[in-house]
């Protein structure tokens, strides 16, 4: 399928890196809650392991949701694209949330695509590069993205702040549906969105409003909203006419619902 402002699969509410804060994020146990709570798409970053395999991390470094330091002992760097998938795999990702995920691993976006395949559910895939990597990551990522869905009716919708990593996955996978993240509306955010052949705006829920959501539709673009987890917020956001609410709260919002 050619995803277009006309054709848009996706549904209205994304589980933001799986489940929120209810499990640990980007992992394949945080997908299986948000799968139990009825959402049927999810959002989850992606960046390369030092020898090339994309793998699920939001932050730069293992520090946060890892026990890197433990793992891989004192001196060793803490940026997760400066080590190799072998030594990624061996990290527990899922102590620092709570002792019931001891022992969960990263998954990669081999793992992640699996589960959805076979669940009929959506992703989108938030290009998140470690910095300098930004082109390499969005052509990798693009690339294995085409290869996993192949034949796939609805494909994963990439998404990046960075617009180099747009373009790379725009040369290497142009069918690939790409929307653009944005924290404040920069000078010339329309521009590069079009220039990217963007079927989407991803932007910090408070930056839309009535002009901005107009400004954004008129030039053929889908909007969608992130991290949106209180219900005046996402009321809000329906009313503008709004496509998409990426939520934390997938425990809150039923996603059957407006």
């Amino acid at each position: 399928m050619q995803v277009t402002f006309d054709h848009w699969p996706y549904p209205r509410w994304i589980a933001h890196r799986g489940a929120g804060t209810l499990a640990p994020e980007n992992t394949l146990s945080a997908f299986r809650l948000g799968a139990s709570h009825g959402y049927r798409m999810f959002e989850c970053d992606v960046k390369l392991s030092a020898d090339g395999v994309p793998f699920l991390m939001h932050d730069d470094t293992l520090v946060r949701t890892t026990n890197a330091r433990e793992r891989l002992g004192a001196g060793q760097s803490a940026v997760g694209g400066d080590h190799p998938w072998g030594d990624l795999a061996q990290l527990d990702a899922g102590s620092w949330h709570s002792r019931a995920y001891a022992g969960e691993p990263l998954p990669t976006l081999d793992n992640i695509a699996r589960f959805c395949l076979r669940n009929g559910l959506s992703l989108n895939i938030e290009i998140k590069p470690t910095p300098g990597l930004e082109s390499k990551t969005g052509e990798v990522v693009a690339n294995e993205a085409a290869r996993l869905w192949r034949g796939v009716d609805v494909p994963p919708l990439l998404t990046s702040f960075k617009p180099e990593a747009l373009q790379a996955a725009q040369a290497a996978q142009p069918q690939l549906p790409r929307g653009l993240l944005l924290d404040t509306l920069w000078t010339g955010w329309l521009e590069t969105a079009l220039r990217l052949e963007c079927v989407a705006i991803v932007c910090n829920h408070t930056l839309w409003d009535a002009a901005s959501v107009a400004q954004a539709k008129n030039a053929g673009f889908r909007t969608l909203s992130y991290t949106v987890n209180d219900a005046a917020a996402t009321q809000r956001l329906i009313d503008l006419g709004t496509d998409g609410i990426i939520t934390d709260r997938v425990d809150l919002f039923a996603p059957g619902t407006t």
